[in-house]
């Protein structure tokens, strides 16, 4: 596993690093292959906060932990990490998903109860009218919700605007 640890707001000690990275090759019996984990620690007002991603075969695991400590963080990041893997054998399992990144062997299955099930409870139609990054913002906080799916004027693409934790604008648009 090759972990990529970088400092935001903060300097990064070697101390801190090298916990890290002790911490996340844990994670390594998880994958078969040589992946990339992504790490960001950071200082936000006193808080400290810890970002992991790590992309395998077209797919994310993501989490984000906050502390007021940045050891106690990087360990509840790594255990959320697991219990997110863990949380997923089942189902990329069941459904013979194309996975030869993951060691199925070396996860332990969640009790049963704790099982969770997909389920669809609503379906939402509406058209879709062209508009620029702004008009689609300006309309998603006059619905007051924290996205909104439209169709970019300028691209012609379906692209959806969303707000940030930290009060800012985020856009997601496709990638074919």
């Amino acid at each position: 596993m090759k972990i990529s640890i970088y400092g935001k707001n903060m300097q990064l000690t070697d101390a801190l690093r090298e916990a890290a990275i002790k911490k996340l090759l844990r994670l390594d019996k998880f994958f078969q292959q040589d992946i990339e984990a992504k790490v960001v620690l950071s200082i936000e007002k006193k808080i400290h906060k810890v970002e992991v991603t790590i992309p395998f075969n077209g797919r994310i695991v993501r989490v984000e932990e906050y502390s007021d400590d940045m050891y106690n963080a990087i360990d509840e990041a790594v255990e959320s990490l697991e219990q997110q893997i863990r949380k997923f054998k089942t189902k990329l399992q069941d459904r013979k998903h194309v996975n030869e990144s993951i060691k199925f062997e070396n996860i332990e299955p969640l009790d049963d109860e704790e099982e969770e099930e997909f389920k669809v409870v609503k379906t939402k139609r509406f058209a879709i009218k062209p508009m620029n990054i702004e008009e689609a913002i300006l309309q998603m906080d006059l619905l007051k919700h924290n996205f909104f799916v439209f169709l970019n004027a300028d691209t012609e693409e379906v692209n959806v605007v969303y707000k940030r934790k930290d009060d800012n604008y985020g856009l997601i648009e496709p990638e074919l």
